[in-house]
Parts: structure tokens; C-alpha cells; sequence
């Protein structure tokens, strides 16, 4: 696949742009004292990310990437609210940039591509998250993990920033870490970049078959900068 007609770069933003996960373990960690349940390290909780704030909340609350089928539907309901309190007061406070995002983005934008982040992530998170990391003003739009009924790997968030931005699949790039990124890209017949650096349940997305993959993100904007 080349890359010649390519102008819209969508970004997934936990584990792509953004190492999340010390202020996402920091309210599950809340949440669970809040319910006298056992906390759980860094490392465990940041295996659990990347399918949004209701899936890890209810991995937490199972102890396990498997969530427990006998977990009862309102105490999972209630441990949600208290987890997005939580984050809510601490969504930028130990959260950073992964090496070379902030000067990618920005060589990407000059360049020439249009920028948006599509993200399973609360929408209400986005943003403040977005301001704390000095990433303002460089995407055309924001779509969360609540903004359509569904999200990544379903291809309608896709469909939906496509549409939004009045563009078309073949203008098109998903960028990722996970692989709800690449399948729901393939999904929506377009194509993906794989990232082996971010939350992919400790398995390497090139199984998942990306058209590009990249161990850093200076390399992905390398490589795509030499398109424009």
C-alpha cells in the first residue's frame, strides 16, 4: 500500500500518544479502596487498558483481563462513577508523552496532514488531557469511546471521523497501539500503523497485520514524512 494519497492521520491516544496508565492505576486504585477490594500495581492495571473506562473498571473489579460473569450489574455500575470522579481529578497528573509525539505531531501538521484522535476513552477526558500534555490546536477532532454507541474495534468511530472531516477511506490512516485500532481499521477497509510500544494485552500487534509497523513513533513520522 502506498502512501501517496494519504492526508488523514487518526490517532488512538492511550499507549499511542499518551502513557496514561500511572493516572488510570491511581484511580483504579481509588476506586477500588473506595470498595474495600485489594489494589493492584502499575503494571497488572496497565494490562488492562485500551477497551475504555467501563471494561477496565470491570477488570479491576474482577482481578483479571477476564471479566467475571457473575459480576453484579449496579456494584459494577457504581464502581464506574467513583473510577470517573477519580480520574477526573487526577487525568493529567503523572500522564506523559511518549518519546518524539509532541515534535511528530507538529512535523505532521506542517507537513500537510489533517490530524484527528479517536480514542476508546471517555470524550470528557480528552481534552484536559490534550491541554496538560501542550497538544492543543493541532487536531481537527476528538471522538471518545462514548461518542457513538460504539467503539474501536467497531469501525463506526471510524466511519463516523470520516465523515465528520467530509473525507474519504482512501485519504484515510488509523494509528495505534492495540489491536482494536488495526481491526477496526480493517473493519472499515482502511488502512492502519501498528505501534509496539503501547497496551496490547502483552501481544505483538504485527500479528494483527498493520499495512506499517513501528517501534517508535520518530519512525512512523519519518517514514510518512517523506510522503509529503
Amino acid at each position: 500500500m502506498e502512501l501517496k494519497d494519504k492526508n488523514v492521520l487518526l490517532f488512538d491516544l492511550d499507549g499511542t500518544l499518551v502513557d496514561s496508565a500511572p493516572d488510570l492505576a491511581l484511580a483504579v486504585n481509588r476506586m477500588l479502596a473506595d470498595l474495600n477490594r485489594a489494589e493492584f500495581d502499575e503494571d497488572t492495571i496497565r494490562s488492562w487498558v485500551g477497551n475504555g473506562a467501563k471494561v477496565l473498571t470491570e477488570r479491576a473489579l474482577s482481578g483479571s483481563a477476564e471479566i467475571d460473569e457473575t459480576l453484579d450489574n449496579a456494584y459494577a455500575a457504581d464502581a464506574l462513577t467513583k473510577f470517573l470522579a477519580h480520574y477526573k481529578e487526577c487525568v493529567c497528573v503523572n500522564s506523559v508523552l511518549y518519546d518524539g509525539v509532541r515534535d511528530g505531531l507538529v512535523t505532521l501538521k506542517q507537513a500537510g496532514y489533517r490530524l484527528a484522535i479517536i480514542t476508546n476513552k471517555p470524550e470528557q477526558f480528552i481534552q484536559p488531557i490534550l491541554t496538560g500534555l501542550a497538544l492543543d490546536d493541532l487536531f481537527e477532532l476528538l471522538i471518545g469511546g462514548d461518542t457513538y454507541p460504539v467503539r474501536k474495534p467497531h469501525p463506526e468511530p471510524l466511519f463516523g471521523a470520516m465523515k465528520k472531516l467530509a473525507v474519504t477511506v482512501e485519504q484515510c490512516v488509523m494509528i495505534g497501539d492495540s489491536k482494536n485500532d488495526i481491526l477496526a481499521a480493517q473493519a472499515a477497509d482502511m488502512a492502519s500503523v501498528g505501534l509496539t510500544y503501547g497496551y496490547n494485552y502483552g501481544e505483538d500487534i504485527n500479528q494483527y497485520q498493520p499495512n506499517w509497523c513501528f517501534d517508535n513513533f520518530s519512525q512512523f513520522v519519518a517514514a510518512f514524512k517523506l510522503k509529503a
